[in-house]
């Protein structure tokens, strides 16, 4: 008896992978009092992994890079984690005549652009190469990511259903082939369940502004970021407790 009790004592017991979040808003925890909710905060119902929500409000795939947030996330990722990337909310706009902080070179590829931002001189890279490079930190360390696109903001606001993707949509798209990623089209999914809920609604999953959900929409964005995983054959829907999920395949 002592030496079972001693050899169960010497093997180290199984450790769940990580399901690691980088985003803006629309995927963060709300901040105290507010009526709105980003959908990471809504995952951990349906995935048997831990989930480590990494979003943050305000951030852009610059931003969340020059502050070190993805590197953050690398120290700590271990081979068989997960780290679904989404952003392109924050991303748009112009250097000039005044930086943000937070917009990103035009492009697709390696093109960069100069620009001090807060006093500092700062090379700007393009949206798909700040996903790329997060995305090799992690493959190196045996992570496993996904490539997300960007919710939508809600396409019922004028009254008639109108779902028009931004250009990040795309960019992450063309990241996630460029890294040799899987590439779920979020938006698209999104888009697609508020359609068939209808404008009443979806109007009430927005009540601050056109992009920052309540609770309940929300659960809805989560439960369309895994249909498209369900959809997609992506490998996580391995570690899905259900792979029934509301709509159609896309």
């Amino acid at each position: 008896m002592k030496s079972a009790i001693l050899l169960s004592a010497l093997i180290p017991s199984a450790v769940s992978a990580t399901l690691y979040l980088a985003g803006d808003s629309t995927m963060a925890k709300g901040a105290s009092g507010s009526s709105t909710t980003g959908w990471g905060e809504y995952v951990t119902p349906y995935t048997s992994l831990t989930v480590s929500n990494k979003a943050i409000g305000g951030r852009s795939a610059r931003s969340y890079t020059r502050e070190g947030r993805f590197d953050a996330i690398a120290e700590v990722v271990q081979s068989g984690d997960w780290v679904i990337i989404e952003f392109g909310h924050n991303d748009g706009g112009s250097l000039t005549p005044t930086d943000n902080g937070r917009t990103d070179c035009s492009g697709t590829g390696s093109e960069t652009c100069s620009t001090v931002y807060n006093g500092v001189a700062e090379t700007v890279l393009t949206f798909p190469a700040y996903i790329e490079n997060a995305t090799k930190m992690f493959k190196a360390k045996g992570a496993n990511v996904i490539i997300s696109s960007q919710t939508p903001n809600n396409p019922w606001e004028t009254g008639t259903f109108s779902y028009s993707p931004s250009r990040f949509v795309g960019y992450a798209q063309v990241a996630a082939e460029a890294a040799g990623v899987p590439y779920v089209d979020h938006g698209a999914y999104v888009a697609d369940q508020f359609k068939t809920l209808g404008q009443t609604a979806v109007d009430a999953y927005f009540p601050s502004d056109h992009t920052h959900t309540s609770a309940a929409g929300a659960s809805v964005v989560a439960k369309a970021f895994f249909k498209a995983v369900v959809c997609g054959d992506v490998a996580l829907k391995s570690a899905l407790s259900t792979t029934s999920f509301p709509g159609s395949c896309l």
